[in-house]
């Protein structure tokens, strides 16, 4: 299981790595395997603000549709158009090609109290 140290990690199986005020969110390598087959995925509109802990995303996979959360609060400013065509991204590289859409953060100090990957890891039983 691929739980890379560079990122931070929801209780909700969401991960963000942040640069310079910008944080790029995804779904992690256990919630995709959970998920298996995905199929579709539904995108926050860019201009959205989102809200810690509520739903920003859906994905939708063979087996059933997921709500997808935000970890931190912020404005949507990019989404992975790529993944309209090919959902299945999201599979086979989850925190590269996979990653869902980009937030302009509002309260970078939220970041703090995300999970470590060692926390995860632990969450997951990895």
């Amino acid at each position: 299981m691929l739980v890379p140290d560079d990122l931070k990690y929801a209780e909700t199986h969401e991960w963000i790595r942040t640069e310079g005020g910008i944080g790029t969110v995804g779904i992690t390598d256990h919630a995709q395997a959970e998920l298996t087959d995905i199929v579709y995925v539904e995108l926050p509109q860019v201009g959205t603000r989102l809200e810690p802990r509520r739903a920003a995303a859906v994905v939708e996979s063979v087996k059933a549709a997921s709500d997808i959360y935000s970890p931190v609060s912020g404005e949507v400013f990019e989404i992975n158009s790529e993944l309209e065509s090919n959902p299945a991204l999201v599979n086979t590289d989850p925190y590269n090609a996979g990653w869902l859409f980009k937030l302009k953060l509002s309260n970078p100090e939220e970041i703090s109290s995300l999970k470590t990957a060692t926390e995860y890891m632990t969450q997951i039983g990895a």
